[in-house]
């Protein structure tokens, strides 16, 4: 059954910092002076609009905390300009950093806010100069940009593409050796990382099979799970969101999704305990 409601707020995430981070992350706050495992991400590690996120269904499994680094709208250049995140996954465990997308990083072609990094900030000198026809006061965030533009002129937007992949690339190598001993990368999308095109449409966004091997030496182990037909059938079923956040709410993972990646992770996760 699918829950809407016409509140601001349908879900309370108890939302924590946790010591000096700028960086709102998903509670209750947990106890890091035990022993404990860390998941960084996104959006769908924080669990937006779901009640039970795969972090806490991993906790339930393993028996042990696991702290839900998940931020909204972030990716490797909030984490990586936060000390008291990276502290927080260092110390773990194990720390699993779900792959998101490529377009929320600042690079040649555009700047990104901080700490929320899907906000398109400014363009390039570089990138006007390719897109002449386009007005980028118009844009506000980065799938919108990027949606437009490869709508625009598909040849052009190959150039800012691999300028995103190469950038996504070199950020997680710099990011990844200071998450700890044992990282585990967290593949979680409705296909596999070889069926990702050069379109702007799928998440990960433009993050594909290459870029993932790139990365396996500097991780423990890479997870990859690709929901099933079952799971992507139960549409928005389970899912607590306002009535004015539905295309939101079918854009993130729902319950039997996070139930797939919880059940996918804990063999890693018991492996380190």
């Amino acid at each position: 059954m699918t829950f809407a409601f016409p509140g601001e707020m349908s879900l309370d995430y108890l939302p924590c910092r946790y010591g000096r981070s700028n960086l709102l992350m998903r509670g209750p706050r947990r106890d890091l002076s035990a022993p404990y495992a860390a998941v960084l991400g996104g959006g769908e590690t924080y669990g937006k609009f779901v009640a039970r996120p795969f972090p806490a269904l991993a906790e339930a499994a393993l028996g042990a905390p696991v702290v839900n680094l998940g931020v909204l709208n972030s990716g490797p250049d909030a984490w990586s300009q936060d000390p008291a995140l990276i502290d927080i996954a260092a110390r773990a465990r194990v720390t699993v950093v779900q792959v998101t997308g490529a377009q929320n990083l600042t690079n040649r072609f555009y700047a990104v806010h901080p700490r929320r990094n899907d906000r398109f900030l400014r363009a390039s000198p570089l990138l006007a100069s390719i897109f002449r026809e386009v007005d980028f006061t118009e844009f506000h965030f980065t799938r919108h940009l990027l949606q437009s533009l490869h709508q625009t002129s598909p040849q052009k937007f190959a150039l800012l593409a691999d300028e995103l992949r190469a950038a996504w690339v070199a950020r997680m190598r710099a990011l990844l050796p200071r998450l700890g001993r044992k990282v585990v990368l967290l593949w979680m999308a409705d296909h596999a990382p070889d069926a990702t095109g050069d379109a702007p449409a799928d998440e990960p966004m433009l993050v594909n099979r290459p870029m993932i091997e790139a990365l396996r030496p500097a991780v423990a182990d890479v997870v990859e799970v690709v929901y099933s037909p079952e799971a992507r059938a139960q549409g928005l079923d389970g899912m607590v969101y306002p009535a004015l956040a539905e295309a939101a709410a079918r854009a993130m993972p729902g319950p039997v999704q996070h139930a797939e990646v919880a059940e996918a992770l804990r063999p890693v996760l018991r492996a380190a305990f």
